[in-house]
């Protein structure tokens, strides 16, 4: 199967992910990770916005995203699956390093 092109992951999957690891990434950035167009990309992230998986807001002259992790997965083998367990699978989320007090 050498020169095979097919990933487990749907484009929307890998921009779902992409998101999730970074709320405030930008259009540009998401494609280059994924490596579709930016055109994709909005397109992309306007099927999960209207189909209740993200939610978009505008801050300034950016926008954030909020993943829906109660959503659940649309095909009916995986439907009982949320989008918060899928993602904690494949973007798990990055502590935070604690912040001290620095010492003088």
């Amino acid at each position: 199967m050498s020169g095979s092109r097919w990933t487990f992951l749907s484009n929307h999957g890998h921009v779902l992910v992409s998101l999730a690891r970074d709320p405030d990434a930008r259009t540009r950035d998401v494609a280059e990770a994924v490596g579709i167009t930016e055109r994709a990309v909005q397109q992309i992230v306007h099927d999960l916005v209207e189909q209740g998986y993200l939610e978009k807001i505008r801050v300034g002259r950016r926008n954030h995203y909020t993943v829906v992790r109660g959503a659940h997965l649309r095909h009916q083998q995986v439907s009982r699956i949320t989008l918060g367990k899928f993602l904690d699978l494949l973007a798990p989320p990055t502590p935070t390093p604690s912040r001290r007090p620095s010492e003088k």
